[in-house]
């Protein structure tokens, strides 16, 4: 296959990249970097397997040639990111899924869209299903981020029955690994660099909401196993296993080995309070379940922030 992967230089888009490349199928990642980072796929710059396109998707999405595949994973996805860039949030949930459809149309691609368990908002059930329409403030400074999330699985359900697209929709759940960037706002970076500086570790709220943590090769295996089927309806990629981030600074605490204390500060407005994917339809229709234990999976995490702090 031959894939564009937009979003391509993230911290997701670059693992499915490596994916990708391994299984042996051509990648095209294009991304306008404004929150990628090149040295993510550099070391596939010499592979004639491999393309990388500095475009913003929100613009236009032009590719020559046969597209077999599209994942499109355009999008500032933390909520440092997202905050200061609200508009470029929307567009690229608007327009740029927009684009990328119009592309899969004239290709004749599967396109797969990186939604996000920000659909769910602040949940009024427990674990999440497929099924549950969200609870979403449209106005509070988080809406920017759940609404175009939102609209794009809209818009991939019209270009679905309007006009015959081959479209899938993932919804991530919390997930971690390499190449998260330190300073992007979420609870795993910022707790390990705290705690590796030996800073105070942040938690917002009293630490009893809880979250579910993916490691990173385990939720690309599942998007691409998803990119393979032909399901339409959206899945939920994440792992089942909750954690309050009280305990999971806890854990980040004795992996690191820090003596940073914890400091306690006030919940951001619209905060989801739970988190944890119900993954019924993800074993039933992709045959997927996360294999990595969240113990290994942050070690890993660890071991890379070790480096970029070091590098410094």
């Amino acid at each position: 296959m031959r894939v564009l992967v937009t979003g391509g230089a993230g911290f997701l888009g670059s693992h499915l990249c490596d994916l990708l490349l391994n299984e042996g199928h051509e990648v095209i990642a294009m991304d306008n970097l404004i929150t990628g980072n090149p040295d993510n796929i550099a070391r596939h710059m010499s592979n004639p397997k491999f393309q990388f396109v500095h475009q913003d998707v929100s613009q236009f999405v032009y590719v020559e040639g046969n597209v077999d595949g599209i994942l499109h994973f355009a999008s500032p996805a933390s909520p440092i990111d997202y905050l200061e860039l609200p508009i470029q949030t929307l567009k690229v949930g608007a327009l740029g899924t927009h684009n990328a459809l119009g592309l899969a149309k004239a290709k004749g691609a599967r396109i797969v869209l990186a939604s996000s368990s920000e659909v769910y908002g602040d949940p009024l059930i427990h674990p999440q299903e497929e099924s549950y329409w969200g609870n979403v403030n449209p106005i509070g400074p988080r809406g920017v981020y759940d609404e175009a999330k939102r609209f794009a699985e809209a818009m991939v359900m019209a270009y679905h029955r309007a006009h015959g697209v081959d479209t899938g929709i993932v919804r991530i759940f919390n997930t971690h690994g390499p190449r998260m960037r330190a300073n992007d706002g979420r609870v795993v970076p910022t707790f390990i660099v705290q705690a590796l500086a030996g800073e105070p570790m942040t938690v917002f709220g009293d630490g009893s909401q809880t979250r579910s943590f993916c490691y990173v090769t385990d939720l690309v295996r599942g998007i691409y196993k998803l990119l393979m089927s032909d399901e339409v309806n959206p899945v939920n990629i994440g792992n089942p296993t909750e954690m309050t981030i009280g305990k999971f600074a806890e854990n980040v605490l004795e992996l690191t080995e820090s003596e940073s204390s914890i400091v306690y500060k006030d919940l951001p407005q619209d905060d989801p309070k739970v988190r944890q994917p119900n993954i019924g339809r993800a074993r039933q229709v992709l045959g997927w379940e996360p294999e990595v234990p969240l113990s290994e999976g942050l070690a890993h995490t660890v071991e890379y922030f070790k480096k970029v702090v070091a590098a410094k």
